[in-house]
């Protein structure tokens, strides 16, 4: 049987159907590279995101640590056997509560002080000099021998110059604070049961009465004092102000 041969026009329509098909495959290779290097570099700005915010956290975390190392060291802060706690790991500049701010300098328009002591199982602890200031400390010796901060790089509204126990309020306006604020840039622990890390039942004085509410609410007020007996009770032990305050 003689089989015919395909016209030219045929062959012409053959020729265009093969070129199209191949186009399209083409396109749709191409669609397909495009698609990956979309996905690809998406892939590849999410990773350099993620390494950006890994960088930034890590330097973040690394000059907190930086930091918190170089207090724990620096050798102005005071590092006394009987510490109720030390400062090393306190507030170093941020806001505290939303009240208690820093300053390079002392704020005195509102100036009142207040006595803390603190006795953990009958012993009395000391309460370290620069709570609230942050060092390096510029210090000083009081008139009986003992360490004064004198300056420090910066002051809170609640400070410590001494181990007196006596706690500075100075703010640039007249604000209540209250002794959760100074243990919040202290950066302690404050419950009923807990003070500073050492553990057991708070039994509180304020000036020689027995407090009963939350040890955090007790509001510094001039010249209060405060004891705080950790497990042990220890009777009231009044404490007399020097003269100048």
């Amino acid at each position: 049987m003689t089989q015919n041969k395909p016209s030219q026009a045929e062959r012409r329509r053959i020729a265009q159907e093969k070129i199209a098909a191949q186009r399209a495959a083409e396109a749709r290779r191409q669609r397909t590279i495009n698609i990956s290097m979309i996905v690809g570099g998406v892939v590849l700005l999410a990773g350099v995101g993620v390494l950006a915010t890994w960088a930034i956290h890590s330097t973040d975390n690394s000059k907190a640590k930086a930091a918190a190392s170089a207090a724990a060291t620096d050798p102005s802060i005071d590092k006394s056997a009987s510490l109720l706690a030390s400062t090393a790991h306190q507030a170093d500049g941020q806001d505290i509560d939303g009240i208690v701010k820093s300053n390079e300098m002392e704020q005195t328009v509102y100036h009142i002080h207040t006595h803390l002591q603190v006795f953990v199982d009958g012993k009395q602890m000391t309460i370290p000099y620069g709570v609230g200031i942050v060092p390096p400390y510029q210090l000083q010796q009081a008139q009986d021998g003992t360490p004064f901060v004198g300056g420090g790089s910066k002051f809170y509204f609640l400070h410590t110059h001494d181990e007196t126990g006596i706690i500075h309020v100075e703010s640039p306006t007249q604000q209540q604070y209250n002794l959760g604020n100074l243990f919040d840039l202290w950066k302690q622990p404050l419950t009923s049961d807990n003070i500073a890390g050492h553990q057991g039942k708070l039994t509180i004085f304020v000036d020689g009465k027995p407090y009963t509410g939350d040890p955090r609410a007790i509001e510094f007020k001039n010249l209060e004092k405060v004891q705080i007996d950790v497990g042990t009770v220890v009777p009231y032990k009044d404490w007399t102000w020097p003269s100048g305050y």
